[in-house]
């Protein structure tokens, strides 16, 4: 019987015992760890051949470079140039200033002090878009030029010959000889470009040289007549990008150094607002102005504005407007322009057009872009709202002469 009592015994003082133990053991791990005695960790060396390497984010990719956009800028650089022009503008002598009695009164000194002409100069900027020499700017850059000149970012400059100006798209060629080997800027695609793409402005503004600002694309399709420039036909890419006078003719670039926009310096106004003439419209437009010199726009002759049933309503309580609206969606014709293709046809003022060639039409761009695509011309079939009547016209688009 006292067998059992030992055992039992023994298994305590063994318990007690390991315990002890494992406490002493601890107890010099964690003196070997302190930072005064530890020793140096030995070298692990791990296998990452089956490792799946981690992509870094677009974000950080940017936010820890700066270099995306010195690349972007240096491939297209040598390829932007500065454009400068000389105007003579003559004044056409008063015959007031030329009678004895005024200049007997006043001084033969009071006429001469006013020339009969003055130079004006103008500057903008441009790139190279093939190694012929071919230039890319805006045409109200060149427009009306005496003199044109052409500098290369590497100081050559070369006189340069205006082969195409449209005054409708506000673009223009120019022409250098240089040789056949020039810098060309490559172009992108403006059909891809999204908004809060990056925007990169290449150009001389205000007459600092080889300038760059950097943005983004605030909006795309921005019409023309958005921004206040109803005589032109374009839809732009709006960028918050720096555009200031100077800057008109010159690249818009996206992050990989790719022209994507002109940009266009046509609101004084605008505080950190620009606008860029998309490339792919360029393209097209440069590639008739090299063959032809000019470019034929078809047009209808209405001065327009996009009609809502709200706008109409609105116009309709007022008790002193002096037409009522149809309280419908279209195209409100404001004016009919004196013989144009609309007044042939029997266009109205106070029509609403609804329709062209059975497509339905909503505001004053859609049209506009429509006619636009057509053919000079091409018979449009037009359903417009007369009253409480709708009237089927039958319009042949002509060639716009004067986009004022």
């Amino acid at each position: 019987m006292r067998f059992p009592k030992i055992s039992r015994s023994l298994r305590q003082l063994s318990t007690h015992v390991l315990a002890i133990a494992l406490g002493v053991v601890l107890a010099v791990s964690t003196l070997q760890v302190l930072p005064s005695q530890a020793e140096p960790a030995p070298t692990i060396t791990v296998d990452t051949s089956n490792l799946i390497a981690q992509r870094q984010s677009p974000a950080s990719a940017v936010i820890g470079s700066s270099s995306f956009v010195t690349a972007a800028v240096n491939r297209v650089g040598s390829a932007v140039v500065r454009i400068d022009t000389e105007r003579t503008i003559t004044r056409r002598v008063d015959p007031f200033m030329e009678d004895p009695f005024f200049r007997r009164f006043f001084g033969d000194g009071f006429s001469q002090q006013m020339p009969p002409s003055e130079q004006l100069r103008g500057l903008g900027s441009g790139f190279i878009i093939d190694k012929s020499g071919l230039v890319m700017t805006n045409a109200h850059v060149v427009d009306k030029a005496d003199k044109v000149t052409v500098r290369l970012k590497d100081g050559r400059t070369f006189e340069g010959k205006v082969q195409g100006i449209d005054e409708v798209t506000d673009l223009a060629v120019v022409k250098i000889n240089a040789g056949n080997d020039l810098p060309v800027a490559p172009l992108g695609s403006s059909t891809n470009v999204q908004v809060g793409d990056w925007a990169i402005a290449v150009g001389n503004p205000l007459g600092f040289d080889n300038t760059v600002t950097l943005g983004i694309v605030s909006t795309l399709k921005r019409s023309s007549a958005q921004v206040g420039i109803s005589d032109k036909r374009l839809d732009f890419i709006q960028t918050d990008a720096a555009i200031n006078p100077g800057n008109s003719g010159g690249p818009l670039l996206n992050g990989q150094g790719e022209v994507i926009g002109i940009n266009t310096a046509i609101r004084p106004d605008a505080m950190g607002i620009g606008f860029a003439i998309p490339i792919d419209k360029a393209k097209a437009i440069a590639a008739q102005l090299q063959r032809d010199g000019k470019v034929a726009h078809p047009y209808l002759g209405v001065q327009m504005l996009t009609l809502t049933p709200a706008l109409a309503k609105q116009n309709n309580t007022d008790p002193n407007s002096p037409i009522q609206i149809p309280e419908i969606n279209g195209v409100f014709v404001m004016r009919v322009v004196p013989n144009s293709p609309a007044a042939s046809a029997g266009i109205r003022r106070g029509d609403v057009i609804l329709q062209i060639d059975g497509k339905a039409i909503t505001s004053a761009e859609q049209l506009q872009n429509v006619v636009e695509d057509s053919r000079l011309g091409q018979v449009l079939q037009v359903k417009v709202q007369r009253g409480n009547k709708t009237e089927q016209l039958s319009v042949r688009t002509a060639e716009l002469q004067n986009a004022s």
